[in-house]
């Protein structure tokens, strides 16, 4: 069995996943995500945290590799020893069972709404795309284009709660609160704090990031594979690195979805100092763009602070009087 994912969003990191295999039954889907996210949900959750903006560990004196003077954060395996230290392995967890409840509610109403979507005049399915006429094989794209932009759409809709509450219960490890422990006690402490629009916080951003992607994949992969790739085995290729590129100009969506899922929630990583209580998304948004944190995340291995800092003998120091980290041995 073979697993293909498109990044597109994620509860706790910033992509939603959904699996794309039509040959493979929907719960062989569901299966192999399920076990990706047990496997992956350490280093999920330590790009959640980075990406809601706590690094617990104080940035050193480095360089870049044009010997730039620089502050070096922790890579995303030292990140996680560091969770692992704090809360042990099992704190390495938290927030996994939503999430594999929003991936499998996602994954079943995509695959629903795939299925219940009909158009009229719909070209023969079973006709390669290759064999089609022009005006046949068009006619496919835009069909399909907005079978899969409404059934993600309706997925994402229905699974963000639970991926409101794997976020949630991820950012208490900020300021260890103990308020998102169960799934139900999740439900009840999130309409308490925040009533039903709570459940949606960060959707917004979530569904713009999910429909630029789409667009920008669908639509390059269409014109590159029709104008300039004529063999089959390279187009296999053109989706692949076309939604790398496309998830690199929607990542800032992703980081400002995630930052809404925990602000003012009562959680101390979504209030000040370590967050400002947003008007809205867009509020979230340009905040981050004047602070150039819109790409928290994004690396993972080389990362370097870009906050506020100062030069002192040629080294770049930390500009502690906004902001505070754990000193760690």
């Amino acid at each position: 069995m073979r697993c293909q994912s498109e990044d597109l969003l994620a509860p706790g990191y910033t992509t939603i996943k959904i699996i794309m295999e039509k040959d493979e039954p929907l719960w062989s889907k569901i299966a192999c995500r399920t076990l990706m996210n047990v496997v992956t949900h350490p280093f999920d959750y330590a790009k959640v945290l980075i990406q809601i903006g706590y690094e617990p560990i104080e940035p050193r004196p480095t360089t870049t590799l044009f010997g730039k003077p620089a502050l070096g954060l922790p890579n995303i395996f030292q990140y996680v020893r560091y969770i692992k230290n704090v809360d042990g392995l099992s704190g390495c967890y938290r927030g996994l069972v939503p999430k594999l409840c929003a991936h499998t509610i996602c994954a079943v109403a995509f695959d629903k709404s795939v299925k219940s979507i009909e158009f009229e005049d719909e070209p023969d399915s079973s006709v390669p795309i290759d064999d089609l006429e022009d005006s046949e094989r068009d006619k496919r794209y835009v069909q399909e284009f907005f079978k899969v932009l409404i059934a993600r759409t309706v997925g994402i809709i229905l699974s963000h709660p639970f991926d409101v509450i794997s976020v949630r219960m991820m950012a208490q490890f900020v300021g260890g609160e103990t308020k998102y422990v169960t799934l139900v006690g999740s439900i009840a402490e999130i309409y308490r704090e925040n009533g039903v629009s709570g459940f949606f916080a960060g959707i917004v951003p979530r569904l713009i990031a999910n429909a630029t992607t789409l667009a920008i994949v669908s639509t390059s992969t269409y014109v590159i594979n029709k104008y300039f790739i004529q063999d089959r085995e390279l187009r296999t290729f053109t989706s692949a690195t076309m939604t790398f590129l496309a998830s690199t100009v929607t990542y800032p969506f992703l980081v400002v979805s995630q930052c809404m899922a925990v602000n003012n929630c009562g959680l101390t990583a979504g209030e000040p100092p370590m967050m400002p209580i947003y008007i809205d998304w867009m509020d979230c948004w340009r905040h981050l763009s004047n602070t150039r944190q819109l790409k928290r995340g994004s690396s993972l291995l080389w990362r370097y602070y870009t906050g506020p800092q100062l030069l002192i003998n040629g080294r770049a120091i930390v500009d502690k009087s906004r902001l505070y980290f754990k000193t760690i041995e």
